[in-house]
Parts: structure tokens; C-alpha cells; sequence
């Protein structure tokens, strides 16, 4: 099996308004993607199904896909957010 190049991805959590960039492989689900990202944002380990992926602005519908099926290269954009939107006052 041929060894995966590690890929650094961009991550937003507007939770936190927090920008992180993360070290992933080819083989990273998007769902082990989010959690580890809710994680290193807010140090808490939140009900994932209210979360959500965009990936380039995109919904993730298949959490379970991986950066390869994804295409991602190495920079790439993602967001992870709420699945219910907060009113701002």
C-alpha cells in the first residue's frame, strides 16, 4: 500500500471564530475531521449530529467519505458549524 503525503487543511469554527489549520491523510473521514476540529476549538466533545461540513462552501451530505474521495489538496478550505443557526441580537 502506498504511504499517504500528510495534507494541512483550513478549518473554521464560527462557534469560536477560530481559524485552525489541521494535519490530515488521504484516509481522514470528514466526521473524524469535524470531531477533531470541535475538539481543538472548544476543548469539548459537543453532540457531533448538531454539527455540520462545508467543504469550498459545499455541504458534506456523506460524513463518511474521506479527503481523497473529497479531492482535497493541501490549503483546502473547510467549515464546521451548527446545524440550527443562532439568532443574532
Amino acid at each position: 500500500m502506498a504511504e499517504t503525503k500528510p495534507l494541512q487543511v483550513r478549518v473554521w469554527v464560527p462557534d469560536v471564530w477560530d481559524n485552525l489549520t489541521m494535519v490530515v491523510s488521504s484516509d481522514t473521514r470528514v466526521a473524524q475531521l469535524k470531531a477533531d476540529s470541535l475538539w481543538e476549538a472548544t476543548k469539548t466533545r459537543p453532540d457531533l449530529s448538531t454539527y455540520l461540513v462545508k467543504y469550498r462552501g459545499a455541504l458534506v451530505l456523506d460524513e463518511d467519505q474521506t479527503m481523497a474521495d473529497l479531492g482535497v489538496d493541501d490549503g483546502a478550505p473547510f467549515i464546521v458549524l451548527p446545524t440550527n443557526r443562532r439568532p443574532v441580537r
